[in-house]
Order: structure tokens, then C-alpha cells, then sequence
């Protein structure tokens, strides 16, 4: 098996103002603010590591202030993946799509031969979200929305599958898999990836966790490969995503 840890200050970071320079795509209030801690990056977009597998971000964002988030904006070939934490986003695209999202949301964008949206906290409260970026399976294909909710007290102390191919969850056109672990007790829960040759990214939300011989706290997370099963153990309160992907 091979790892590497990424504590939280080893993560990259930028903040990023609804004035000046980048009030053309930051959305909001004079004084909103946007700031993301990113674990990937790829060529400038974002900083922290490189992609890892088919992830090419991971990017922890909060966005403070009234209609705070980004303007309307064009991607195309990327699968994006939003997961609300706290607060409520306001999600629009050129599918004709206008949706709200609040905590345990989540969605799949996939943008395709083309598409744009925009994402905006118009509520008082700060928006916490986490998105995540996939090259896609299949280049050129028609754009998608898709999205679901994970009820943490439903789901407790085990493994859920939120996106992948299985039935009950969000499809998506690439060889990935997000679950997540919500738990409030002590215990053992093994991770099992499609194969030794998928790696698996361990991001502890909330809480600590130890994931094989390494402890990791709240933000902290670990990429983890060439092994059949991934062991993650509990002590008590903790929220965990892993992201399966082909390498």
C-alpha cells in the first residue's frame, strides 16, 4: 500500500473579494467573501496537490455575505460535484435549472459539450461547500444535472454511497465512487475500492477519525492505494468523505 497525508494548513488557499479584480466572477454584497481551502489543483486552477487519479479538485469553500459565490460561468468536459455542508446554495445553469440546496444536498453537474451555472449564497448565513472536480469518461456528452440528499441520522454509523453507478445513487460517466461516513459511536468501518489499482481520498469533515496508522483530524485527509480495503476507525462524533478513483 502506498499514502500520503494532507494535513489542513498543508491544503491551498485563496481568498477572494466581490470587488476589484475579481468582482467579474466573484458574486455578492460589497463586503462578501469567498474563501476555499483546495487539496488539488491542476495547472493554475486552485493549489495544493496534484490531481490525484481522475480528481483534478477538491476544493472546501465557504462563501460569507449576501449573494456571495460565483457569476454565471461556462465549463465543459468536467463532471462537477457540489456537497452542501451548512447553509443553503442557490445552484442556476443553462439547463434550465434553478435549484436550492441546503445541508446534506448534493448534486452532479456535468457539464459536457458545454454548460454554465452560477452559485450564490443569498441567505444571511455562511455557505460551507465542497466540490469536487472529475475528468469525465467520455468527452463531449450532453449535459446533466442530477440531485440527491444524504440524511445523516438515516445513514448513521455506516458507509453510504452518494455518487457512483450502483442503483439509489447519483450515475456518473467516469469510474469514480463518493461516499460518505456519518458517526456518533465507536467503531470499524472497512472501505472496500473496485481494485488494488483504484486509489481512495479519505477528507475528514468534521471530528477525527484513524485511518489505517494514521490519526487525522478535522480537515486533515489522506490518498491511500495499491490496497483492497481501507480501514477507518471511529472514537466517537465523526463526518468523513472518501472518493474512490481509477488511477
Amino acid at each position: 500500500m502506498e499514502s500520503f497525508i494532507l494535513r489542513a494548513t498543508d491544503r491551498g488557499y485563496g481568498r477572494y473579494l466581490s470587488t476589484g479584480p475579481t468582482s467579474s466572477y466573484i458574486a455578492g454584497h460589497p463586503e462578501s467573501v469567498l474563501t476555499r481551502h483546495s487539496s488539488f489543483n491542476f495547472h493554475e486552477y486552485q493549489q495544493g496537490r496534484a490531481g490525484f487519479g481522475r480528481i483534478r479538485v477538491f476544493g472546501e469553500e465557504i462563501f460569507s455575505g449576501l449573494g456571495c459565490g460565483y457569476n454565471i460561468h461556462r465549463h465543459h468536459n468536467f463532471i462537477i460535484c457540489a456537497f452542501v455542508l451548512r447553509g443553503c446554495l442557490t445552484h442556476i445553469n443553462t439547463l434550465g435549472k434553478v435549484d436550492e440546496l441546503k445541508a446534506g444536498d448534493f448534486y452532479v453537474f456535468s457539464a459536457g459539450s458545454g454548460g454554465k451555472h452560477a452559485e450564490l449564497n443569498i441567505a444571511g448565513e455562511d455557505l460551507r461547500v465542497i466540490y469536487i472536480w472529475f475528468l469525465p469518461g467520455k468527452l463531449l456528452l450532453p449535459p446533466s444535472y442530477r440531485r440527491a440528499h444524504f440524511d445523516a441520522a438515516a445513514c448513521r454509523n455506516r458507509l453510504t454511497r452518494l455518487v457512483g453507478t450502483p442503483d439509489g445513487v447519483l450515475p456518473i460517466e467516469q469510474d469514480v465512487r463518493v461516499s460518505r461516513l456519518a458517526s456518533d459511536a465507536a467503531g470499524t468501518h472497512v472501505y472496500r475500492p473496485r481494485s488494488s489499482a483504484h486509489g481512495t481520498y479519505v477528507f475528514v469533515i468534521d471530528g477525527s477519525v484513524h485511518c489505517e496508522d494514521a490519526s487525522l483530524g478535522r480537515q486533515d485527509s489522506m490518498g491511500l492505494w495499491g490496497t483492497e480495503m481501507v480501514t477507518l476507525s471511529t472514537g466517537s462524533a465523526a463526518d468523513v468523505l472518501l472518493v474512490e478513483t481509477a488511477l
